[in-house]
């Protein structure tokens, strides 16, 4: 199968328009449909119209949001992480999906990347309709990723994050970081691959979404305190998770044993880091796999 349509739709979260892509398969008949958003401060256009390119192709339908707040979704302020309210966006993905014509609405996937794969395990944990679920290098655990850090960079990141809150308690605009940096830099990600893969997955549009490269520094006060990995008992979903084993961001041990205790996981590992499961030489290895494990067990729709 080959051949998809792309459309621009809004997506009502909260009151909010969340901008997304749906993604329909040429010539199928009520496809199952993927619900996807990015990680970490990322935005749809970092490479997620790859992904979903090859899952239409593949017979499936795709829907592809960016959260209030960021990318080119309606919200304000901009570029401030709420994790509740990003859930919260998630959840209106998925009502958007399952509100659809055309597509099987009881046959909806979740996919997430980073701290997006963190929050498709959050929500498959409570919503048990969930046909599937793919968590590339997932966010997992709060702790274990905020102090795999430099302890100094994590003070630093502390006190800006306490200079943000304030801000934000006294009406004022956001205090913010660089979300992808050097190491070395203040930045909420500083893992070698970081900055260099920002820009890459960026591509052409680089000098574009340059400066939409930086968060709300209150963020850093929240991070430690979510952690995913823990509802991976309650995902009755076939999932699959991708592990990335030279992670610093995820740690890979960390990840691994959250995963090994999905009642029905499937782990795949990759010797690379963080950020290159996004593009070659390892893109085109993890959405084959993302793709086998779809067929096998929410295959596409038959022409």
């Amino acid at each position: 199968m080959s051949g998809y349509t792309r459309e621009d739709v809004k997506i009502d979260s909260h009151g909010t328009a969340c901008a997304a892509w749906l993604y329909r398969p040429t010539g199928a008949e009520n496809p199952p449909i993927i619900v996807m958003a990015h990680g970490f401060a990322a935005i749809r256009a970092l490479r997620l119209d790859a992904y979903a390119e090859k899952f239409a192709e593949a017979g499936y339908a795709v829907l592809v949001f960016d959260y209030r707040g960021w990318g080119d979704s309606e919200g304000e302020p901009r570029r401030v992480l709420n994790i509740r309210a990003q859930h919260q966006d998630w959840r209106a993905a998925v009502a958007h999906a399952r509100s659809l014509e055309g597509v099987n609405t009881a046959k909806v996937v979740l996919w997430g990347t980073s701290f997006g794969g963190g929050h498709a395990l959050h929500l498959a944990s409570a919503d048990h309709a969930v046909a599937a679920v793919i968590a590339q290098v997932p966010h997992i655990s709060g702790p274990a990723s905020a102090f795999s850090q430099p302890p100094s960079l994590v003070a630093r990141l502390v006190a800006a994050g306490a200079r943000d809150q304030l801000r934000a308690i006294t009406g004022r605009q956001p205090y913010r970081v660089p979300a992808a940096g050097y190491p070395g830099e203040v930045a909420m990600m500083t893992s070698p691959d970081a900055a260099p893969m920002a820009i890459r997955l960026a591509g052409d549009r680089y000098e574009e979404l340059l400066d939409q490269n930086d968060v709300a520094a209150r963020i850093a006060l929240r991070v430690p305190f979510y952690s995913p990995g823990r509802r991976t008992p309650r995902v009755i979903a076939p999932t699959l998770v991708q592990i990335a084993e030279r992670d610093t961001v995820t740690p890979f041990q960390v990840a691994l044993k959250a995963a090994k205790r999905l009642p029905r996981g499937e782990v795949r590992t990759y010797d690379c880091q963080h950020f290159e499961p996004y593009l070659d030489p390892y893109f085109d290895t993890v959405i084959a796999h993302q793709i086998e494990f779809l067929a096998t067990h929410v295959p596409p729709a038959q022409c």
